[in-house]
């Protein structure tokens, strides 16, 4: 059965066992699908391979190098997501800056000015959700005129 993405983004930011996530053999969810995570000393840099995530960590890594890098690289895929859906949505001339955030609760994308704020756990959602989610907050971002008036008000 099928969950409603609305119901996934608090579901899945509550998070599962903790302990058992950050080691050899966890999971983590990148774009909707679940990544194994596998440490290989014979990669140098974290990449995907098909349903596995290579770390470049020796077999006795920590459970915190291990979560370090596993959300290094999610937070680096989250931009490149997110970059790509801004350039297909937003107007030419137009585009936001994309900073991610980190904090608990609040938005899961907003529009601050020029800055279009993301939680990078949003990296998490199937694609068409993290579409829909900046979909919104960028149609807000296009309603709202560009102004070159220094003196126009905020």
């Amino acid at each position: 059965m099928k969950r409603n993405p609305q119901l996934s983004l608090r579901l899945d930011a509550a998070g599962a066992d903790e302990e058992a996530r950050w080691r050899a053999g966890g999971t983590v969810t990148c774009l909707g699908e679940a990544l194994t995570l596998v440490l290989d000393t014979d990669c140098r840099l974290p990449e995907r391979v098909g349903a596995q995530l290579h770390l470049p960590l020796p077999p006795a890594a920590t459970e915190r190098q291990i979560r370090d890098a596993a959300e290094s690289w999610l937070r680096d895929a989250a931009q490149g997501v997110f970059a790509a859906i801004v350039q297909n949505s937003a107007p030419a001339g137009r585009r936001p800056r994309i900073v991610l955030t980190f904090g608990k609760g609040g938005h899961w994308a907003r529009i601050d000015g020029d800055t279009l704020r993301c939680h990078w756990r949003l990296i998490e959602q199937p694609q068409p959700v993290i579409a829909q989610v900046l979909g919104r907050v960028l149609a807000e971002y296009q309603a709202t005129p560009a102004s070159t008036d220094l003196f126009a008000p905020a």
